[in-house]
């Protein structure tokens, strides 16, 4: 075997544990970085309360610093085992992978740089990358499948509750006035949109029963807002879920897809029956 092949063939196998999870060393690896990942989170947790932190500093830092370090070894490794390190470096978990790794070493070096080690919580999003790569992936797809399919609805209804909130606020605006808080149009939109999301902050409130009336009305609408989008999402997971069972549909590309990524652009979500990335068009077993 040449050292061309030799090379070639321990940055697939390095491709192979990292990007995929079909293969016994692919599955620890994910368990193992799942695990850094919620002790790295909990750490950042426990530092966040000052009378841990003071007694425990020397040690959270160390094991911050063990994590960061493991950290940066797998960003290294991600991109030296692909043929195109910048589809990785860009993408989006590329640049959540920099970002959550590299606020402790600009600690060190700006000053002022600490604010940004609450970055690393960005580390808790490397866990949705790998969550696919479990028995939920083909009802992953389906959930996105639906997602997608009702955006538009969604995108609709909630025009339609913004101009509400216009329409609503301008009128506790004329109603109440200064005297209850609502200062202003944009105030009194504000109150609604917060009245409207059931949150109800409480720094300000009607006074008068015209105006207490509008407000039982906004609330009520409320249930509608937060009901309405689920119901559209419902239903379209629904109809694919019947579709599956019933082969109405052809929906093998959102369940029949493995954790296989390419070796070329780091695409993922091939396809069982895949023999080209569906992205570049490279051989993904070379």
């Amino acid at each position: 075997m040449s050292k061309e092949q030799k090379n070639t063939d321990w940055k697939h196998k390095l491709h192979e544990i990292i990007y995929e999870a079909d293969t016994p060393m692919g599955k620890w690896f994910d368990i193992v970085l799942i695990i850094l990942i919620l002790f790295s989170v909990l750490l950042i947790m426990l530092e966040s309360v000052k009378s841990i932190d003071a007694e425990y500093h020397l040690t959270l830092l160390s094991l911050e610093w063990i994590i960061t370090i493991l950290f940066t070894i797998e960003y290294i490794a991600r991109i030296i085992c692909i043929q195109k390190p910048s589809k990785y470096i860009f993408s989006f978990y590329g640049i959540i992978d920099f970002l959550s790794t590299i606020p402790l070493y600009l600690s060190y070096i700006l000053a002022g740089s600490q604010v940004l080690l609450a970055v690393r919580a960005f580390r808790l999003l490397r866990v949705f990358r790998i969550l696919k790569l479990v028995q939920f992936l083909g009802e992953a797809s389906q959930l996105k499948s639906a997602l997608k399919a009702s955006s538009a609805k969604i995108t609709v209804f909630l025009f339609a509750v913004l101009i509400l909130s216009v329409m609503l606020g301008t009128l506790m605006y004329l109603v109440e006035g200064d005297e209850a808080g609502f200062t202003s149009i944009p105030m009194s939109i504000y109150w609604t949109i917060v009245t409207l999301t059931t949150v109800g902050y409480g720094d300000i409130a009607p006074i008068t029963p015209q105006g207490q009336f509008i407000a039982t009305i906004i609330m009520l609408l409320g249930y509608g807002v937060i009901a309405v989008p689920t119901g559209m999402v419902t239903v379209e997971y629904g109809k694919r879920s019947r579709a599956l069972k019933t082969g109405e549909e052809h929906l093998e590309k959102f369940v029949h897809v493995n954790t296989q990524a390419c070796p070329v652009c780091a695409k993922e979500g091939h396809r069982d029956d895949a023999s080209h990335c569906y992205n570049c068009g490279s051989l993904l077993n070379e």
